[in-house]
């Protein structure tokens, strides 16, 4: 006859439970002994959390490269409705304009900051310095980067020219009669040229210092033109933040295909 006992029941030699303290884990239900799971996805480490390949999908950087996208062009969206229907934030745009004008020396060597013939060949001085920094040391498609930093600065009048000639927006007082002042292509000049040789570089800067240095020196140089623009009477204040929210979104998408397609040395 059976054992007979009083009490909870005990374990038998030689008996392997699946749940038991044991070797992959405490209470784990998977395996009896301490060997590694067999299938890949078992071995295989999660990532970060809101990472791309993260398993399964969780929300996080994705979602906010995604509303970081949206915020500039839903405003950009808003203020071309409202120059298009003359609507009320263009009374606060000339008021603002009015309390800003002051046309000097000063404003007018900051505006020019913003013009083809100065902002164009220094991007292209860098385009030329990353592509040769890239070949020397044998990175594959050494050619890429400075490419697309290229094209984007080669389509922005294709984007900036039609939405003059669709807003057909006068001038301020100081400038003479005409109309195709929206958006700013100065503006938008300057913060593509700038912002394009930034992103080229960076990759290249090798401490935190010179890269912080590097985007303040950017953001100084877009700052100095916009307010050169609108002390000088070139552009009013809405046409100059029309172009920081077009150009925000296009130095995004540079700054994304950057990061997909970064070239690494053979």
């Amino acid at each position: 006859m059976g054992d007979i006992r009083p009490g909870p029941p005990q374990l038998r030699p030689g008996r392997a439970l699946a749940h038991t303290t044991g070797a992959s884990g405490s209470g784990s239900p998977h395996r009896s002994d301490s060997r590694p799971p067999q299938t890949p996805r078992g071995a295989r480490p999660s990532d970060l959390i809101g990472r791309l390949g993260t398993t399964p999908p969780v929300p996080g950087r994705p979602a906010f490269l995604f509303l970081l996208l949206c915020f500039p062009a839903l405003l950009f969206a808003l203020i071309t409705w409202q120059v298009v229907e003359d609507g009320p934030f263009l009374r606060v745009d000339e008021r603002v304009s009015r309390a800003l004008v002051h046309p000097d020396r000063a404003s007018e060597l900051l505006a020019d900051l913003g013009n083809i013939q100065i902002a164009v060949p220094i991007l292209a001085m860098v385009l030329v310095y990353v592509a040769w920094r890239a070949r020397r040391i044998g990175t594959d498609r050494w050619w890429l980067p400075s490419l697309a930093a290229a094209l984007l600065m080669a389509l922005l009048p294709a984007l900036i020219v039609p939405l003059k000639e669709l807003t057909a927006r006068h001038g301020t007082s100081v400038m003479p009669p005409g109309v195709g002042y929206y958006p700013s292509g100065h503006t938008a000049t300057a913060a593509i040229a700038y912002g394009g040789a930034t992103l080229l570089l960076l990759p290249w800067l090798r401490t935190a210092w010179t890269r912080r240095t590097l985007v303040l020196t950017y953001a100084a140089l877009v700052l100095g033109v916009s307010f050169g623009l609108v002390r000088r009477g070139y552009h009013w204040p809405l046409d100059v933040v029309a172009s920081w929210c077009l150009c925000t979104d296009l130095l995004l998408c540079l700054w994304l295909f950057l990061a997909r397609k970064r070239p690494s040395p053979r």
